[in-house]
């Protein structure tokens, strides 16, 4: 059964698809590359910075192989990313919210290890990279910051790890909402109730889950009143009752 949401969830509060905002006017320069830098050092940062058309769904921004040129700062919107295997079949690797990074899968290697495409109208800042490393080298605050984002990748991959290889159906799902929740906070956004820009077969896949799995994971949780959902409006209920599904693993 769908329980009837009460009102829509509140706007994010991001960069309009506005291609002449700099970074010092971002509404994301907290959770984005300028953090701690001081005001002349994000105008060297906003020299290098590349804004580009908007990006409709399903468009990419690169393709899995592709050489590693940028990384990408979601302004508005959102992206997936997937990896194709040899036999064509993909499977969703992650999702990038606005204020999150995209293409730090590249740099180890020089080609992008997924193919990443907009999931709805969506912006982005392109970061040249040999670019960010040469002003990384100048600018100590910004070289911390990059490489605390670097960090965050590495522990989301092992969290990701550990959610398919330890986790029941419940407790992936659980998860992965409570991590969706404090993202949207980050950008303003309410806690409890936000908009899903991926389809219920993109969150499928990258938990390891079938559509079928993840109905009956949805029903089962608004039938316990932990969740209400109407489309792909979701308000969480009861926060403190999907942390438990989730520790009791």
């Amino acid at each position: 059964m769908k329980i009837p949401l009460q009102a829509n969830p509140p706007v994010a509060k991001v960069c309009p698809h506005n291609v002449n905002i700099s970074c010092a006017s971002c509404r994301l320069n907290e959770l984005c590359l300028p953090i701690a830098l001081s005001k002349s050092e994000v105008h060297q940062l906003d020299e290098i910075v590349e804004r580009n058309r908007p990006y409709k769904k399903g468009d990419h921004l690169y393709r899995q192989s592709d050489e590693f040129k940028s990384v990408y700062a979601v302004r508005s919107g959102s992206f997936k990313s997937y990896v194709l295997s040899d036999n064509g079949q993909g499977r969703v690797t992650g999702f990038f919210l606005p204020g999150e990074i995209i293409g730090m899968d590249g740099i180890s290697s020089k080609k992008y290890a997924n193919s990443t495409s907009a999931l709805e109208h969506s912006s982005i800042c392109e970061i040249p990279f040999v670019q960010l490393e040469r002003l990384s080298h100048q600018l100590p605050n910004l070289q911390h910051h990059f490489f605390a984002i670097m960090g965050n990748e590495i522990a989301k991959d092992q969290q990701i790890h550990t959610l398919l290889s330890s986790y029941t159906a419940e407790e992936r799902t659980a998860s992965f909402l409570l991590g969706l929740s404090s993202r949207y906070a980050r950008v303003s956004l309410s806690p409890t109730r936000f908009l899903l820009p991926m389809t219920r077969s993109d969150i499928g896949e990258y938990l390891g889950l079938t559509v079928e799995t993840m109905s009956r994971i949805f029903t089962a949780l608004q039938r316990k009143g932990l969740i209400a959902v109407n489309n792909r409006e979701v308000e969480l209920l009861d926060i403190e009752a999907l942390r438990a599904i989730v520790t009791a693993s």
